[in-house]
């Protein structure tokens, strides 16, 4: 692997979590959504990520060719109905459609994501290192 191969493998981690970091984010944000623009309650979005694949389709046989974001998807599991007559979204039977999204599931993706996102940072900054040491060598 080249030294440059390093950082672009880590940076591209660093895209992918980041736009993660963003959609938990807006998960969290849109937890007790009833109501959107297309109707029904909040839908909780997940990022799929894939690995770079070199041009032609082929993966390298070598490690550390990076992560892409290859799109963002809801969730299909069920959502949280409840008992709310009163609720302005309520159904006719007083039932309340909530979003599917369960706030300590966020944030423990968060957290994972979070620590996703510094481990990449890490490895920028030991190649970053690496390199300096290795202009060093060339002046002594």
């Amino acid at each position: 692997m080249s030294m440059f191969q390093a950082f672009r493998t880590s940076a591209s981690g660093l895209t992918a979590e980041r736009l993660r970091m963003d959609t938990i984010a807006n998960n969290l944000a849109n937890a007790n959504t009833t109501r959107t623009e297309s109707g029904g309650a909040y839908r909780r979005q997940m990022v799929v990520f894939a690995p770079i694949q070199e041009s032609g389709g082929i993966r390298r046989k070598t490690m550390g060719q990076g992560v892409k974001v290859v799109g963002i998807v809801e969730d299909s599991s069920p959502s949280r109905i409840i008992y709310d007559p009163q609720h302005p979204d309520a159904n006719i039977d007083g039932y309340v459609e909530l979003p599917n999204v369960h706030v300590v599931k966020e944030m423990v993706d968060l957290i994972t994501a979070t620590r996703a996102y510094e481990a990449n940072i890490t490895a920028i900054n030991s190649a970053k290192s690496m390199a300096q040491k290795a202009l060093e060598i060339g002046r002594g």
